[in-house]
């Protein structure tokens, strides 16, 4: 089984020293995920701060971070003192390679 985006950011993000839970839930009969908040997979933790992160593929980042540019809660979450990050994965050769970007 590949790994998926999500798999690769909570690996990396506690990897790092997060405490980090996947917050996206399967939404039954309509077969569809809900992200928290629109836009939030990942929430990690590390005692200084609060990170949402959206996890997806490297060629999707920018579809991403418009989604969450156009949210109309994403300043509320920030001014509540969290960072947002989109985590973008694509394998190179046999290695996956991640790219982050803050919403800010």
């Amino acid at each position: 089984m590949a790994a998926s985006p999500t798999q690769l950011s909570l690996k990396l993000l506690r990897d790092q020293g997060f405490v980090a839970e996947v917050v996206e839930r399967w939404i039954p009969g309509a077969n569809i995920r809900k992200d928290l908040f629109g836009f939030v997979d990942i929430v990690a933790v590390d005692g200084k701060r609060t990170v949402g992160v959206q996890a997806t593929s490297a060629s999707n980042m920018s579809a991403r971070k418009k989604k969450i540019m156009e949210s109309e809660v994403l300043g509320l979450v920030r001014s509540s003192g969290w960072e947002i990050w989109v985590m973008g994965w694509k394998k190179v050769g046999t290695r996956w390679e991640h790219r982050v970007v803050e919403i800010v």
